[in-house]
């Protein structure tokens, strides 16, 4: 099912977590605030995100070049979606390039704090962890030059550069986060 995010929530105080990846090594929220922070929620399975794995490796490598940290949150039930479990989670961001945590989000606790809607659903923080981006990784033929223009990276700039993000955004869309049944 295709889903739009919401409209940024400009100032929401982000919720602290801590997550561990696959490997069970644990990951807290606030510690990777540093100049922003980029919290991706991603799953392996989905047609959207795949279809994107190339830039948001090649975005997010850049992002953390610039003091800007970068979290990857799976929520999907991965017990009915066997591709996104934890052992596909290493396989898939090994294949993929991904230079940045990949946390696992067991009880979707917070995948539901944050009213993550789909995959891919980007929430860009600044260094306060007040939510200033709620976009799209990028617009392919949308901007003014009619090429691929990378809001979530401009966005992210701007983020740590003034605290504030852009105030036009693109809502990301994508498959609906699998929510445990029952």
């Amino acid at each position: 099912m295709l889903l739009d995010t919401p409209v940024c929530d400009f100032g929401w105080n982000a919720p602290d977590f801590t997550l561990k990846d696959p490997n069970g090594r644990a990951f807290k929220m606030s510690d990777h605030l540093q100049n922003g922070l980029l919290i991706a929620f991603i799953c392996n399975h989905c047609p959207y995100v795949k279809t994107i794995t190339d830039r948001l490796a090649q975005d997010t490598d850049l992002l953390m070049s610039k003091g800007i940290g970068v979290l990857a949150v799976m929520s999907n039930d991965y017990r009915d979606y066997a591709e996104d479990s934890p052992p596909n989670m290493l396989e898939f961001a090994r294949q993929n390039g991904f230079n940045f945590p990949y946390l696992v989000d067991e009880d979707q606790s917070v995948g539901k704090a944050y009213g993550a809607v789909c995959t891919p659903d980007f929430f860009g923080l600044n260094a306060d962890g007040k939510l200033q981006y709620r976009g799209r990784l990028d617009n392919l033929g949308r901007g003014k030059t009619g090429k691929r223009e990378p809001e979530l990276v401009n966005a992210m700039l701007q983020i740590a550069e003034t605290g504030q993000g852009p105030q036009d955004q693109t809502p990301s869309m994508g498959c609906s986060i699998k929510w445990t049944r029952g």
